[in-house]
């Protein structure tokens, strides 16, 4: 019994020492970028297998989630990204308008100001349901991903373009339609 657990000791070892030196061996020659998606990618990893950041980067699949970007031009302000999101990443507040404040680019009519659409990237799992919920496709997966930072207040990144006094002005204009439109009723 000590014999036989010897014996399968010492195989071990050998076959970790082998691949160690195989590798050691491997590790003279440099490998050549390969396209990942192809089907024998794994198997054509011979050489270093460190990439060389940042003067080379991996291939990325185009099915790739990495970096949440909005085109605040196209959003509807409809909040489906931020009820979608299950770490509750995304942070948006809207501000009503009066009337139609314009148009998408896929026709959808905007009525809502986003006063305020944050993405706060240190707490994104890159899931993607923000993505797919979204009516006017505005918020889409990119594919960068080499923002990195030591301050984890710049991983929140601000979409929204308005400033605070145009927040505050947007606010009043809709208190003052609102009061407006209780005057008429009373009338």
């Amino acid at each position: 019994m000590v014999l036989r657990t010897t014996i399968q000791g010492f195989l071990t070892a050998v076959k970790g020492l082998t691949l160690t030196v195989r590798h050691l061996f491997g590790a003279r020659k440099s490998r050549t970028e390969l396209d990942i998606r192809k089907e024998n990618y794994f198997e054509q990893q011979a050489g270093v297998t460190t990439v060389k950041y940042p003067k080379e980067k991996m291939p990325i699949p185009e099915v790739a989630r990495y970096q949440l970007d909005v085109e605040i031009d196209d959003c509807i302000v409809c909040d489906l990204c931020a009820k979608a999101c299950p770490v509750d990443c995304i942070a948006i507040e809207a501000v009503k308008s009066p009337e139609a404040i314009g148009k998408t680019s896929d026709g959808s009519v905007k009525r809502l100001y986003a006063a305020q659409f944050d993405i706060d990237m240190a707490k994104c799992m890159y899931c993607g349901l923000c993505t797919v919920v979204c009516p006017t496709e505005c918020i889409t997966m990119t594919n960068q991903y080499d923002r990195s930072t030591q301050k984890l207040t710049d991983l929140i990144y601000g979409f929204s373009e308005m400033s605070d006094t145009e927040v505050a002005q947007r606010k009043e204009e809709w208190t003052r339609f609102q009061a407006e439109k209780e005057a008429a009723k009373k009338k």
